[in-house]
């Protein structure tokens, strides 16, 4: 079998590290790179040995691409992924899927009528930490899930978070999309669909924005749990971890990665155990959903992350600055 052709839709920083996770995967080729700045597109045409091409209209032209990986930014997610669906080429889009319901909605259908592919990528799903926390509680071992808290803080946007389209809410989808698109596909994975929410926030130290550098994010799952998230870009003492309670015990990860990475587990009225994030973690996440998309492309099998699982992420964040903005609870699915 041959390999699966591939072009890049974005050579940012997304781009290039998927790129790289590409380059691992045996049955995958990149062919062509695209990017509206070209110096960035040929760094990584070099980089990669792959051809740059002038225009998306010529990367989808290209009989030797078969699939996309979109890592354009998310306001322009929707355009790429719909064009790349009528060229009859499989999508990977990288997450949030995109800012609006209405666009999540039309690659969905694009996709569908063409007979493709799309798979979202929510790479925390493939993280050590993650993907055994959704095992233990999977499991059943500690009962039912009660509530789940997840923490992902630190301080104003700097670097590359600075460009101008990432302070407006309606290019980037703001951070509740942008970044915990992580957080919210996570907690939706351990504990189930979400039937409302409840939020508040605003913007405190960066006025630059217009959605909120705060946001504490309540979620009621049908199956009765509660979920908390804390998200926002105004704490001097960053941190990334969080818990999950449930009918027989507790899991609780202060850090997802690093030196104090892991997770401790404790059975309710046993002493805690801890498990290293080191001993967890063993594929790069991101070569590892690249991995699984190309082995669905090849084999025909359904992709892990579908649309409907990005879409679902929209929708919830959406429902989040609603919330804010409004001062009530929203119940989903939006109307």
């Amino acid at each position: 079998m041959g390999k699966l052709g591939f072009g890049i839709i974005g050579c940012g920083g997304m781009g290039a590290s998927l790129a790289r996770g590409l380059g691992e995967i045996d049955a995958a080729e990149i062919v062509t790179v695209f990017d509206e700045a070209q110096d960035k597109a040929g760094e990584l045409a070099e980089s990669t040995g792959a051809c740059v091409s002038p225009s998306l209209d010529d990367l989808l032209a290209d009989d030797g691409v078969q699939a996309v990986v979109v890592a354009a930014p998310q306001f322009a997610h929707a355009e790429s992924t719909i064009a790349a669906a009528k060229a009859g080429k499989h999508v990977f889009c990288e997450k949030p899927m995109a800012v609006t319901l209405a666009d999540c909605d039309a690659m969905i259908e694009a996709c569908a009528a063409a007979g493709v592919k799309l798979m979202i990528g929510q790479v925390c799903r493939y993280h050590g930490v993650h993907g055994k926390v959704k095992g233990l509680v999977a499991s059943g071992e500690l009962g039912k899930p009660i509530c789940m808290m997840v923490h992902r803080i630190g301080g104003p946007w700097g670097g590359d978070y600075n460009q101008h389209w990432r302070l407006s809410r309606e290019m980037s989808g703001g951070t509740l999309l942008e970044i915990n698109a992580h957080e919210i596909d996570f907690m939706r994975w351990v504990c189930g669909d979400v039937a409302s929410v409840y939020a508040a926030g605003g913007i405190y130290l960066d006025k630059r924005l217009d959605y909120p550098d705060l946001a504490l994010v309540t979620m009621n799952f049908a199956s009765g749990a509660k979920g908390m998230l804390h998200q926002g870009q105004v704490s001097a003492i960053g941190g990334y971890g969080g818990r999950v309670d449930c009918e027989g015990g507790s899991l609780h990860f202060p850090f997802f990665w690093g030196g104090d990475g892991g997770i401790h587990i404790c059975r309710t009225g046993e002493e805690a155990t801890f498990l290293p994030a080191s001993e967890i973690q063993v594929e790069t996440p991101v070569t590892h959903e690249l991995r699984d998309f190309v082995g669905c492309v090849l084999d025909g099998s359904d992709v892990p992350v579908p649309g409907q699982e990005g879409r679902a992420v929209v929708e919830i964040g959406i429902a989040a600055y609603r919330s804010i903005d409004e001062g009530r609870p929203i119940d989903l699915p939006l109307s």
